[in-house]
């Protein structure tokens, strides 16, 4: 059994989605899941859909909606012989749903609207590319992950219901697995109430991960437009090097400093079952792309990762007093109570200056809660720079005559907090 992943890059088009499906065909023997991302750019569309609902702007959610119905109703025109096929009710039923929950005012918290909302994007992506899939002679099972993938109630960043997951797929998925291959969606679970949740941007490589840990699969592998894991962004930096072999350790660094080749929760399930994770070119399936797996003594070439959208944070400690073990554990329980990602931490004896992701509402409330025994500077629009096997030539090619807000360095890799408008 194996698991395949694609984003939505992949399926932006018609012609993207038939090349999915040469993809597929050469796997259409085996045991396959397939989960797939929303189309394109159809989660930032979807958000735009919920903003505007959420501050009651009525002919903005007719007029952002409408642009999702019109790219799904083009992909289809291009797939489908005519409009007969039972594929535009099935979207056709799914847009209806989504219009009666927006058809009243924001009944619930942003974050619960969020993933009830914007998870449209995968159920319509998932529909057509299943129904393609059994038009063109490969046999598709459509599956609603929500069914199987169980969670709490943390709505946008879902914690897992393990044994209760791992329970679901084995019952449900093995028996279809028997008659062809499952497609179903990334980055969504389900609760207990039967409501929709999501684990995290970009999470559809976690539920390819979830799903293989379940069913013991042989590999899974991720399909980008890239040719594998690079040494850097091949958008922001010139000829990086293809890493044809990573470890399940060092991929797990390089996905929480930034990397977004892979999401920063797919490495453990599967390296806690010894499961290969391959990231391979859909534009050049051939490819050898890269393995991650259960390495030891790889040599490196430098590594560059690119976090954008970061803040500084510098808390003061309002009594002049030490900025101590008590103040730490009191300042992480603060942070981790709003749900802000750290990503770099320094402290000197009456301050500590944090980088963290950007959500300026989850960092206003955080500040609000410390007014009283902290002053806290905060400065925006930053970017992290995190710096793996590098070399002294490396180093000094970054640092140039850029200014830095905070460093840290520890041997050969070091992290550098820098305006996000410094060219590298």
């Amino acid at each position: 059994m194996r698991v395949f992943k694609f984003g939505g890059a992949s399926i932006k088009d018609a012609d993207s989605i038939k090349n999915v499906a040469n993809i597929v065909r050469q796997y259409q023997n085996e045991q396959l899941i397939i989960v797939i991302s929303a189309s394109g750019k159809t989660t930032n569309a979807m958000e735009l859909v919920l903003t505007s609902f959420w501050d009651n702007q009525k002919s903005m959610v007719t007029e952002h909606l409408q642009k999702v119905k019109d790219n799904h109703m083009m992909i289809m025109d291009n797939l489908f012989q005519n409009r007969e096929h039972s594929v535009y009710n099935d979207i056709h039923d799914t847009f209806v749903d989504l219009e009666w929950l927006l058809e009243d005012g924001p009944q619930d918290s942003f974050d619960y609207l969020y993933d009830q909302i914007v998870s449209v994007g995968e159920l319509l992506s998932t529909k057509i590319v299943s129904a393609y899939f059994n038009l063109v002679g490969l046999t598709t099972t459509w599956l609603d992950v929500r069914d199987c993938i169980l969670t709490d109630n943390t709505y946008r960043d879902a914690n897992i219901n393990w044994p209760a997951t791992n329970k679901a797929i084995v019952e449900k998925v093995t028996p279809l697995l028997d008659r062809g291959l499952v497609i179903t969606q990334g980055f969504l679970g389900g609760t207990s109430e039967n409501h929709t949740t999501t684990l995290g941007r970009e999470g559809s490589d976690f539920t390819a991960a979830i799903f293989s840990y379940c069913i013991n699969a042989e590999d899974m592998s991720i399909w980008k437009d890239v040719p594998g894991v690079l040494t850097a962004d091949p958008r922001l930096f010139e000829n990086p090097s293809l890493i044809d072999r990573l470890s399940y350790a060092e991929a797990i660094e390089m996905t929480y400093y930034g990397a977004q080749v892979i999401h920063p929760k797919t490495i453990r399930p599967l390296q806690n079952k010894n499961i290969p994770l391959c990231v391979k070119s859909f534009i050049n399936p051939e490819g050898t792309g890269t393995i991650i797996g259960e390495f030891d003594a790889v040599e490196y070439k430098p590594m560059i990762v690119v976090k954008k959208n970061q803040a500084l944070l510098k808390i003061v400690s309002k009594d002049f007093f030490f900025v101590d073990e008590a103040k730490f554990s009191k300042l992480f329980a603060a942070i981790s109570k709003h749900r802000i990602k750290v990503n770099m931490t320094q402290n000197t004896a009456l301050a500590f200056s944090v980088c963290v992701n950007d959500s300026p509402d989850k960092i206003n409330r955080l500040i609000d809660d410390l007014a009283s025994d902290y002053n806290v500077d905060k400065i925006g629009d930053l970017k992290l720079i995190t710096i793996r096997h590098g070399s002294n030539e490396v180093f000094e090619r970054i640092y140039g005559e850029r200014k830095i807000y905070l460093e840290e360095k520890i041997r050969s890799n070091i992290q550098l907090v820098m305006d996000k408008d410094e060219h590298l």
